[in-house]
């Protein structure tokens, strides 16, 4: 073998080692939270034997399934919300390069980026104390929550969907204008669909910020309107219950099923992207 050659294979299995080194350190704590949901022992590091009976005792949590469905239901509202509002924003930047304040605009849109979430959950908080003072609403709970989430989510979702429309052919847009497609059919049927890839990428990514955020949710929620995770962190000061494992089991399936899907969904689409313009190369 050259020399050459024993360079590009050492190269090739040194960096498929440090990938397998990189999955087993994000995945093996998954994995072993996922087979201690079933351990029949109450302390974790003790295998006893299998067992059903944390996803029973779940069953029973009425705590934890309630935060649970009272976080789903702000992620799914969250993610729906940033998805719109990030892809105004993103539009707004990418498609008009010149507006009054584009600068400020700019900076502020994304600044929910690089702020520390207690500094934004606090300055929430005292704005949210002030016009509950003056106005008598809105009470901390479920719609606090939902807020402050969403000013982080619209910040997440607008870099996803600017990225995408920096890298989509203006080409295509203007034939459909020449066609006398007015600008908001140029949206709707042609820059939308292109982009609805970059939308799935964000409703999901926001989606599980949402699901999984501590800070935010502990400065914005009030009596009544607790978190799954604030659930979490509050009995993980006492010792957690392994049916924490199953809880979190449940979550790990539904989110993998989410992820597989969209991307199936997002391969599917570019496939019959490539068909088509292929096609059309050739007409």
């Amino acid at each position: 073998m050259t020399p050459r050659g024993t360079s590009a294979n050492f190269n090739r299995w040194f960096g498929r080692g440090w990938l397998g080194l990189g999955y087993v350190f994000l995945y093996v704590p998954i994995v072993a939270l996922v087979v201690f949901s079933f351990n029949d022992s109450p302390i974790p590091n003790v295998w006893r034997g299998f067992t059903l009976k944390w996803y029973a005792a779940l069953a029973r949590d009425t705590e934890m399934l309630a935060g649970l469905w009272l976080s789903l239901k702000i992620a799914f509202l969250t993610a729906c919300g940033s998805v719109v509002l990030g892809t105004l924003t993103a539009f707004a930047l990418v498609k008009y390069k010149r507006f009054p304040g584009r600068t400020l605009f700019s900076g502020m849109s994304t600044a929910p980026l690089v702020m520390p979430e207690v500094v934004v959950g606090l300055s929430l908080l005292l704005m949210l104390v002030s016009v509950q003072r003056a106005l008598g609403f809105p009470e901390r709970g479920m719609l606090t929550i939902w807020f402050g989430h969403l000013l982080l989510g619209v910040a997440y979702a607008a870099v996803v969907v600017q990225a995408r429309l920096h890298d989509l052919n203006p080409q295509l847009e203007e034939a459909a204008m020449d066609l006398g497609a007015r600008p908001h059919q140029v949206f709707w049927l042609v820059t939308l669909p292109m982009i609805a890839q970059s939308l799935v990428s964000a409703w999901l990514l926001t989606f599980t910020l949402s699901l999984d955020d501590v800070v935010l949710s502990a400065f914005l929620s009030g009596p009544g309107s607790t978190t799954m995770p604030l659930v979490i962190f509050s009995r993980a000061r006492l010792g957690l219950n392994p049916s924490v494992n199953a809880v979190a089991t449940l979550i790990i399936v539904v989110v993998a099923v989410g992820v597989v899907t969209a991307s199936w969904f997002i391969a599917n689409a570019e496939r019959k992207r490539r068909r088509e313009m292929a096609a059309a190369a050739h007409a």
